[in-house]
């Protein structure tokens, strides 16, 4: 898969990830995804934020995750 929109350029955003050249970095996306409650929020508050920007960064960011199992203590609780 390409992902054409992530870009990085050590000499913007000290090379991080970015949206387009923005001065967005996809950890930024990713955080704003979190924070807002739905994408048309996000649209409104940064117009320039594509749909095309948002599934890269998420593809990008899931990317550096490994499937692995995590063994959690016995009295660990969880919150549903």
């Amino acid at each position: 898969m390409k992902l054409d929109r992530i870009t990085s350029n050590p000499n913007r955003m000290n090379g991080q990830p970015c949206i387009r050249n923005l001065r967005l970095t996809v950890r930024r996306l990713i955080e704003l995804l979190a924070t807002y409650p739905n994408r048309e929020e996000i649209h409104q508050e940064f117009p320039e934020i594509e749909d095309e920007d948002i599934r890269q960064a998420l593809i990008f960011a899931s990317s550096y995750l490994d499937d692995r199992i995590v063994e959690l203590p016995a009295n660990y609780e969880t919150v549903a």
